[in-house]
């Protein structure tokens, strides 16, 4: 049974949830999560079920320890935990979904404790090569709350059983069990190379929920990287410019150099 804990979400683009504890209830984030916790809050660091999943947990680009906030004084006392990245908290309660939830790697924010984070690999070859994030999902089972995030804005989708949802395979965020994940090629030559969207989309197909998002992290990071590039680019040119005309004032003979 996982701990029943409250918590407020604050923000709108850089979110963060502040959970609320009873006596020796306790929340599990990753390791660097935290933002804040009050006076009588215990930090626990551990491995995560063990060595071998915590070397598990590391091929999801997730930190090998998990880290659990207990409240060991007496009242309630509050611990926050921030997003990563510009975006939504997402809360998933776990036993109203069926018990289990996947999600994309580095998506999960926190969980109650008693909350089982554990990592699931997708069923199809071409998913795992072509489906934006590789072969490994992150699996959260249990019967309470947990938050992940997500880039941008968040939609949720509820498929009826047997209809079919095609998405850019980044903003795929987290979904049940019983969708079916799969990749499907975009079709058209100049669709593929001159669409925009790459040449493959992510096939889900109900019954269940799913979850999106509109910024994916590989996306922003691509613009940032870009505008860094062009940015490079103009500094050397300033810089180049800037030295030849020193160097043309001085052979030149001008006096102010």
């Amino acid at each position: 049974m996982a701990d029943v804990i409250d918590y407020k979400i604050y923000g709108d683009e850089m979110q963060i949830v502040e959970i609320e504890l009873d006596t020796s209830e306790g929340v599990r984030a990753e390791a660097g999560a935290m933002l804040f916790m009050e006076d009588g809050i215990e930090m626990q660091t551990s491995v995560e079920g063990g060595i071998f999943k915590g070397f598990k947990r590391m091929l999801t680009g997730e930190s090998f320890f998990i880290t659990t906030f207990l409240n060991t004084g007496q009242g309630r006392r509050r611990v926050a935990f921030g997003a990563p990245f510009p975006g939504k908290v997402v809360p998933l309660d776990l036993a109203s979904l069926g018990g289990e939830f996947l999600c994309q790697k580095d998506a999960f924010l926190c969980a109650a404790r008693g909350i089982d984070i554990d990592i699931a690999f997708t069923r199809r070859l071409g998913a795992g090569l072509f489906g934006g994030e590789g072969f490994i999902l992150q699996r959260l089972t249990g019967d309470g709350l947990a938050f992940v995030h997500a880039g941008g804005t968040i939609i949720k989708k509820e498929l009826a059983p047997g209809e079919c949802l095609q998405v850019d395979t980044g903003c795929l965020v987290a979904f049940v069990p019983s969708v079916d994940y799969n990749i499907q090629f975009v079709g058209g030559f100049k669709n593929a190379l001159f669409g925009g969207e790459g040449i493959f989309f992510a096939r889900l197909t109900g019954p269940g929920i799913v979850y999106l998002q509109s910024l994916p992290f590989s996306r922003l990071a691509d613009r940032i990287m870009a505008a860094a590039r062009f940015q490079q680019r103009d500094e050397r040119r300033g810089a180049a410019r800037l030295g030849g005309g020193i160097l043309g004032g001085i052979l030149g003979g001008d006096k102010n150099f």
